[in-house]
């Protein structure tokens, strides 16, 4: 790329740049300005005598900005192991998978205000189980999707020989929650107000919004991951991923 600093990829994602003059290339490398950090599991489906059922963890819900209550007061901790908490009425002991708990009670979750109308959580809200985080990893571990596949000869175009193997992946309708830190130490945006909204040739930008900083380019990269897929086994239905809600913004030393 010629210009990587009028470039706003580049700029929230970092780049390198050489400069020729003379007989003598300087290179200068510049960091990224935004940290994506892992992705966690929030609410992990689950199929039980009830129907599917979403389990999660009442230190989950709280990190990612949900309400959880007991009656009218905040639920204070979380089950005991063993036990779940439901959004719905049921007395009887309830599977998650092979794995039973016994019903503690019911709670209300509350979704934060960006979340609340989405179609996708209205479809889960309803069916949400709170078990004790040790117990969670349990039930996750129990109730991943084992899948069995076969490397294949690039020579032959054909099965090679012993080479069947398994892998795990977490299942279809799984929410997932992560962080991104903007850390803007260079204060130099590319895009001017006038091209906000579309790119040097014209075209609209990814996202359909301005992009009036990094997190609106991040942003933009998160919905096209619903076509295009991230990382690798794209072509056994990895990798893609939808956008609930929106996301939520905290300035640093304001956070809730």
């Amino acid at each position: 790329m010629k210009e990587p600093d009028k470039n706003p990829v580049c700029y929230t994602f970092g780049y390198i740049k050489k400069d020729k003059s003379g007989d003598e290339e300087k290179t200068t490398a510049y960091s990224g300005v935004v940290n994506v950090f892992d992705a966690h599991v929030l609410l992990f489906p689950v199929h039980s005598m009830a129907g599917p059922v979403w389990v999660t963890t009442w230190g989950r819900l709280k990190d990612a900005g949900f309400s959880v209550k007991k009656g009218e007061q905040d639920l204070a901790q979380e089950p005991n192991f063993g036990e779940a908490f439901l959004t719905w009425e049921r007395t009887n002991a309830l599977n998650l998978g092979w794995l039973m708990v016994n019903v503690a009670g019911k709670v209300t979750v509350g979704a934060p205000d960006k979340w609340k109308d989405q179609e996708r959580w209205k479809a889960v809200a309803s069916h949400i189980v709170l078990v004790q985080d040790a117990f969670f990893s349990q039930v996750v571990n129990s109730n991943l999707e084992v899948r069995t596949s076969v490397a294949i000869d690039p020579e032959r175009g054909a099965a090679e020989d012993k080479a069947l193997f398994t892998y795990e992946a977490l299942p279809r309708a799984t929410f997932l929650t992560m962080e991104v830190v903007l850390d803007d130490y260079r204060d130099a945006w590319p895009l001017s107000q006038h091209c906000q909204k579309k790119t040097a040739k014209g075209n609209v930008l990814p996202g359909n919004q301005q992009w009036s900083g990094p997190l609106q380019v991040v942003k933009a990269g998160l919905q096209m991951i619903e076509w295009l897929g991230v990382g690798g086994m794209g072509t056994r239905g990895f990798g893609r991923l939808a956008i609930v809600g929106e996301p939520l913004e905290q300035a640093y030393g304001k956070e809730k």
